[in-house]
């Protein structure tokens, strides 16, 4: 008589390994080096800031926050997350209509909801959101999607993107875009509709500009030509590009930099943090910082090669990718490469949702890791 398969779970594996990280379903690798780069993030934050306790201490309660939520979603299994999208895909689309409605004002924009106990951005969830939801809707059916599926697709990425674009919040709103886009991507569409999105994209750039804010337009022609108005709108940037230059290679020292501590360098805790590295640390500083930013990315997309199901394959390859957006269009902005959009160095700038965001995607990836299917041995 034949033997019937032998069934095995993953969640069997703490039992036998023992360990509280298997029990965690934490990723080993992915977790020290995210607690590395919080860690670094932290000793420059303390120079950035002119020495502030007080910034050094909300960066520690917000890293707990986001730890702890990393955590939650790491011993949540990919199954409920997958379940959970839609869902949450129609409430952050509520939330977002809100903050239209009765948002909180804040340097000139519409984006935060205060409810009292917690204030914080929706359109920061959909950096989550977006790619789990067009993982579950791809997913549903074989892939590539066909003509129908991928516009019905495009449509769940464009709803948000313009809302969030309406608050006015460019940065997220490219962001959360791209987070749909790397989805749809890793989908499997072909590279002929890709070249002719991108195509199309570009011939509505006039249209794009007729519709930006105005200060939305100064800063793509600071970014034209900085030195155009070196007191004025490129004032940002110049001091940047000096505080880079002034590093060299090995860098003036931690807590020596001039252009951060003298005043020049504007938003220098958050946005611009990556100029303090530059100067304090030089060349060699921030290679060493962008070889732990590419750990951790090419540990996330490995991830994603050793998912069990679309899914998860989709929704892991997007969130990586999206943490690379993250650092090249801060680094980019900052070098002068790009325009400024107010993007922060992830883990590394002084913030609060944005860090939450970034550390419940990587428990999102544990969790698609460390979770294994029903198989047969």
């Amino acid at each position: 008589m034949r033997a019937k398969p032998h069934l095995s779970f993953h969640e069997s594996q703490p039992a036998q390994a023992g360990g509280l990280l298997a029990w965690l379903h934490i990723d080993l690798p992915l977790l020290s080096s995210l607690l590395l780069l919080a860690g670094i993030g932290l000793v420059i934050l303390y120079s950035a800031g002119d020495r502030e306790m007080v910034l050094l201490q909300k960066q520690l309660l917000r890293l707990g926050f986001g730890f702890m939520a990393m955590l939650a979603l790491a011993r949540t299994h990919p199954d409920n997350i997958r379940r959970w999208s839609p869902w949450l895909y129609g409430a952050g689309i509520l939330m977002l209509c809100a903050v239209i409605l009765f948002g909180e004002l804040g340097k000139g924009a519409q984006r935060w909801l205060d409810l009292g106990l917690i204030r914080f951005q929706p359109s920061e969830m959909f950096k989550l959101i977006l790619p789990m939801v067009i993982a579950w809707f791809l997913a549903e059916h074989r892939l590539p999607p066909t003509p129908s599926r991928m516009i019905a697709a495009g449509l769940l990425t464009l709803i948000p993107v313009l809302l969030i674009a309406k608050q006015p919040d460019l940065g997220t709103a490219l962001l959360v875009g791209t987070g749909g886009a790397f989805a749809l991507f890793l989908a499997g569409i072909s590279w002929r509709l890709i070249s002719a999105t991108s195509l199309g994209m570009a011939a509505l750039g006039p249209v794009a500009w007729y519709f930006m804010h105005e200060y939305q337009r100064q800063r793509v022609l600071t970014f034209l030509t900085p030195e155009s108005d070196p007191l004025g709108a490129g004032y940002h940037i110049i001091q940047s590009k000096i505080a880079i230059g002034s590093g060299g290679i090995s860098g003036k020292g931690w807590l020596n930099g001039t252009q951060s501590h003298l005043e020049f360098l504007p938003e220098r805790h958050t946005d611009f943090i990556f100029a303090v590295i530059s100067e304090e640390f030089g060349l060699v500083g921030i290679l060493a910082l962008l070889c732990l930013y590419l750990f951790i990315i090419l540990r996330g997309l490995y991830i994603a090669t050793q998912a069990q199901d679309t899914f998860g394959r989709i929704l892991a390859g997007s969130l990586s990718l999206v943490f690379f957006v993250y650092l090249f269009v801060n680094a980019g902005m900052v070098t002068g490469l790009l325009p400024v959009v107010g993007i922060p160095l992830p883990l590394i700038s002084y913030g609060g949702t944005s860090l939450v965001t970034i550390l419940a995607s990587f428990g999102m990836l544990m969790s698609i890791h460390t979770h294994k299917k029903l198989l047969p041995t």
